[in-house]
């Protein structure tokens, strides 16, 4: 496999720090696994190593001309080094090439960092059986780790949240440009200013999703996670399932409707539920004492409440579990469940009060960065208190927090508000009735998604619905037809797009009312 640096660059130490290079005149298998495993350690993060052997060095520098490997061991050695490889934990594959240098050959070993550190190997890797030890690099040699740093050589791998790991399979290509620049123009960066001047990668490199050496610059998880469009691709299953039940999951499970799973990028899914929940969950109800001149108004379910809940899953979800984001729909609560669960650092009494869990890890730590200047969450801490907060104020019964010892998922259960009836439908179905004779499915559904996405386009609505363009035009024109007036153009031909009208928001509020 050829390493990503010429060969000259790393027998003049050019480029490359001198403690990233490590001479050796022979193949001794041994002595080079120590510098292997200290390599994918990378306990002062400096990027991972390359050790060249058939190099003698000599004042720190590559002696000339190489000594060089004889041609007929190269095979040989490779071979060895398949089973070599297997006494490092875990299992780690150093990149392997052989070059020519002055008339001879030599084997360049590539080291990079590792992602699951920390590594140990056997301090012997020629013998039948030899002790397991941990190595780091000191200056330029490769020595067992001990004492304070064994210590903190274990805790690197806590140390580096998931989604600041680099990704080795995460291209450049992979990151939508529209994505990027969606954000940067939200939070109001000046890089949104010169986006259209500066290489995309120099875009990534400022935002600091990049890490390791210059040679291997890997993409880092968050990444795909914020600027993926199809970040499932990387992290399986990444997705949104709602389910509703209708008469209640236990009263009644086989009376259930599967709303379309949710995907794209993480705060694409959680814009899609919430809107969800905006358009087809959340209602309002006022009531008018008559012995005051105040009305009382509360919802079954405060939005913020929601908001707060669904942000908490997708920003604690383990993403290298394959399980869903569940969310179920019932009569008289919305339950929310992610893997894994609450770091341990947060104990089990302050998960069941459900007040405050304020962890000392974060899974995702970058994550939550972006959440908060995409004002999408408050800090660290605050969501629980949020969630409770929002409840209390609606009138409603506190939610209820629910792990087990393993710590292998989290559910919030939100109660429904007091003073709602006892059976949920679909705002789809209840507007369906609603329009019966009025609008045919195809029109309702054009109808549902504007509500959904004010301001879309019509070629958004095509790739959205995946219905024909003359079904389309079809249905525009029958929702914005004088006697309906139910949706207008707003804007120019170029930016604008479909929205309600004041009739149809009007439908939409009271979704009983019949044209």
């Amino acid at each position: 496999m050829p390493i990503p640096i010429n060969i000259e660059d790393l027998l003049h130490k050019r480029k490359i720090e001198s403690n990233r290079i490590d001479f050796k005149k022979g193949w001794n298998p041994d002595s080079i696994y120590r510098s292997i495993c200290a390599f994918a350690n990378d306990f002062d993060n400096i990027g991972g190593g390359y050790i060249v052997v058939g190099v003698e060095e000599e004042n720190g520098m590559a002696k000339r001309p190489v000594a060089g490997i004889p041609i007929d061991s190269l095979d040989r050695i490779q071979k060895d080094m398949i089973g070599y490889n297997n006494k490092i934990d875990p299992y780690y594959m150093p990149r392997v090439d052989m070059q020519e240098v002055d008339g001879k050959y030599v084997l360049v070993i590539w080291a990079p960092a590792g992602l699951s550190r920390p590594y140990s190997v056997w301090e012997r890797v020629t013998v039948s059986k030899s002790p397991y030890k941990w190595y780091v690099r000191s200056g330029s040699n490769s020595i067992a780790a001990k004492g304070d740093v064994l210590d903190e050589l274990r805790e690197m791998a806590n140390r580096v949240p998931f989604d600041e790991r680099g990704n080795e399979n995460i291209q450049i290509t992979d990151i939508s440009p529209t994505l990027v620049l969606d954000y940067l123009q939200t939070v109001n960066s000046r890089l949104a200013s010169v986006f259209d001047k500066t290489p995309f990668t120099e875009i990534l490199n400022l935002m600091d999703l990049f890490t390791g050496p210059t040679e291997q610059r890997l993409l880092k998880n968050v990444a795909a996670m914020m600027f993926c469009k199809n970040p499932a691709k990387f992290f399986p299953v990444t997705q949104v399932d709602i389910v509703i039940f209708p008469d209640g999951c236990i009263e009644n499970p086989n009376n259930m409707t599967e709303v379309p799973k949710i995907v794209g990028s993480v705060p694409e899914m959680i814009k899609q539920t919430l809107d969800y929940f905006r358009t087809n969950v959340i209602k309002k109800n006022i009531i008018k004492p008559k012995d005051r001149a105040e009305s009382i108004t509360f919802f079954n379910y405060p939005y913020q409440a929601i908001e707060e809940s669904v942000v908490n899953a997708l920003y604690h979800r383990d993403y290298q579990e394959r399980e869903p984001v569940e969310i179920t729909i019932e009569p008289d609560k919305i339950s929310i469940l992610n893997y894994g669960g609450p770091d341990r650092s947060i104990t089990m009494d302050a998960i069941h009060r459900a007040e405050r869990l304020k962890s000392r890890r974060y899974r995702n730590r970058r994550l939550g960065d972006y959440f908060k200047e995409l004002q999408l969450s408050e800090g660290r801490g605050t969501g629980i208190p949020t969630i409770q907060d929002e409840l209390r104020k609606n009138g409603s019964s506190p939610a209820v927090i629910e792990t087990n010892n393993d710590r292998t998922y989290f559910l919030i259960e939100i109660p429904c508000r007091e003073g709602f009836g006892k059976t949920i439908e679909p705002l789809y179905a209840t507007l369906k009735k609603a329009l019966n004779g009025v609008l045919n499915d195809k029109e309702l559904a054009v109808f549902m998604e504007i509500a959904k996405s004010p301001n879309i386009k019509r070629k958004t609505l095509l790739e959205k619905m995946d219905i024909s363009k003359a079904t389309l035009e079809r249905a525009v024109k029958q929702l914005s037809s004088e006697s309906l007036n139910l949706i207008e153009h707003k804007g120019s031909k170029r930016y604008g797009g479909y929205v309600l009208t004041e009739k149809g928001e009007s439908i939409l509020e009271d979704n009983t009312m019949i044209l």
